[in-house]
């Protein structure tokens, strides 16, 4: 894998005359095209802007471009940022930080795996980074842990640059794929699963383009000197984790669970996406015939409700169900875990059986969207 490296002061501002995306120069020397995601805000920083939360933008200082490529189906980037550590960035949305990856992988794997007692085989969706399967390994009762992934090079980069997220990857009872996971579920075998755990991206993708104007903003500065962004284009595209949100997903996922079964998904954030999570708790009411729970947490660089000046509340949920059979009581851990009886030698950061319980109160204004769905 060639990674390539750039300081982030040789990250430079695109001119009027340049393409939409500015020119960065490698370690090396080389020019290469700076990813359209950086900012143009301020040189050497990312900033995070899409269709998914509208009027919004986080920015992290950027101080190392590790990393820059193309797969099939994305792009990847990876930077060491000023505050957060090492960050993974896919098609410009931000899927992991070093500093606060643990609050969303012990949460979505946690809370399905402690809901049910001695999980024994478990699939996991996407999930490339290796976080979950990290955390599923920490489940002493747990014999088989299938995983489907479609884009190879997440692994990889994850592998080289997140050792200590990817490490889940080494465990003997990981057996990985490379491929759909639509694809997969399909072909899974009815009732082989007791747990079933999607780590998916957000459902659309987007091509961002900014030039800078020399016209007054009173919240942009560069070195003292206001600035303002004129958007020359925005493209919203199908993710490759779209067909992940749809209704015959669902049901292949609901097929392919044991009877008293589990899933948990990625559901988005409450403060920005809830006709989102309207159709997902919708279908899954449908679909499930066992218990349908929302519940969420809180990640710092994920999608955020901002407030000047840049207040940052980072929400992400997740949808949890259960298939018709044995009673399942998401809110009540059965299958309680700690550092005593965890497999891992690394400490849980994040997920105790408090904050567990506590993920499925909601705010009145989501509750009342969500339970309205059970009518």
């Amino acid at each position: 894998m060639d990674a390539k490296e750039a300081s982030a002061t040789d990250l430079k501002r695109p001119r009027e005359e340049d393409d939409a995306a500015a020119s960065m120069e490698t370690e090396n020397g080389d020019q290469t095209k700076e990813p359209a995601c950086f900012s143009s805000v301020i040189p050497g920083w990312f900033s995070e802007m899409s269709p998914m939360w509208p009027g919004e933008a986080h920015s992290l200082k950027v101080e190392k471009v590790l990393f820059q490529g193309k797969s099939d189906y994305q792009d990847v980037i990876v930077f060491q940022s000023a505050t957060y550590g090492k960050v993974l960035v896919l098609d410009g949305v931000i899927q992991l930080t070093e500093r606060d990856e643990c609050a969303y992988q012990e949460m979505i794997t946690h809370l399905p795996l402690c809901s049910i007692p001695n999980p024994k085989k478990v699939l996991v969706i996407g999930g490339g980074d290796g976080g979950v399967l990290r955390e599923v390994a920490r489940h002493a009762s747990v014999e088989q842990i299938d995983m489907c992934e479609i884009d190879k090079m997440v692994v990889d980069v994850s592998k080289q640059f997140f050792p200590d997220v990817a490490i889940g990857f080494e465990d003997p009872r990981v057996n990985l794929v490379i491929g759909d996971g639509v694809a997969f579920l399909k072909n899974a075998a009815e009732g082989s699963y007791d747990a079933v755990i999607v780590d998916s991206s957000d459902p659309i993708g987007t091509i961002i383009f900014f030039v800078q104007q020399p016209d007054y903003n009173p919240f942009c500065y560069v070195e003292k000197q206001p600035v303002i962004l004129t958007m020359l284009a925005l493209v919203c595209v199908s993710g490759p984790a779209k067909e992940l949100f749809e209704k015959p997903f669902f049901q292949s996922v609901a097929r392919a669970l044991r009877p008293g079964g589990v899933v948990c998904t990625q559901a988005e954030s409450l403060w920005l996406h809830m006709d989102i999570i309207e159709d997902i708790v919708s279908n899954c009411r449908e679909i499930f015939k066992g218990s349908v729970n929302y519940a969420w947490t809180s990640v710092p660089t994920y999608p955020r409700h901002v407030s000047l000046p840049f207040n940052i509340h980072g929400v992400i949920g997740f949808m949890l169900c259960s298939t018709e059979g044995p009673d399942v009581d998401f809110k009540n851990p059965v299958n309680p875990i700690d550092d005593s009886s965890s497999k891992s030698n690394a400490p849980l950061k994040f997920y105790n059986a408090e904050i567990h319980s506590a993920a499925f109160c909601l705010p009145s204004f989501a509750k009342k969207v969500i339970e309205s769905k059970a009518n």
